[in-house]
């Protein structure tokens, strides 16, 4: 019979990714950047509702 006394510790780090490890293919943006994507996205709808009204 085994011993039900001993305690087991979980594996460290069981099914954690790290993803700043992992390098992707694709085009590296800045948070800058996606900032004045955004900036000029919502302009760019903002004159497309008011231009047809």
């Amino acid at each position: 019979m085994a011993k039900k006394d001993k305690k087991v510790l979980p594996p460290s780090g069981a099914g954690l990714v790290r993803y700043f490890e992992e390098e992707t293919r694709g085009p590296k943006i800045t948070p800058m950047q996606v900032v004045v994507m955004t900036i000029i996205l919502a302009a760019l709808c903002l004159a497309l509702r008011y231009s047809f009204s």
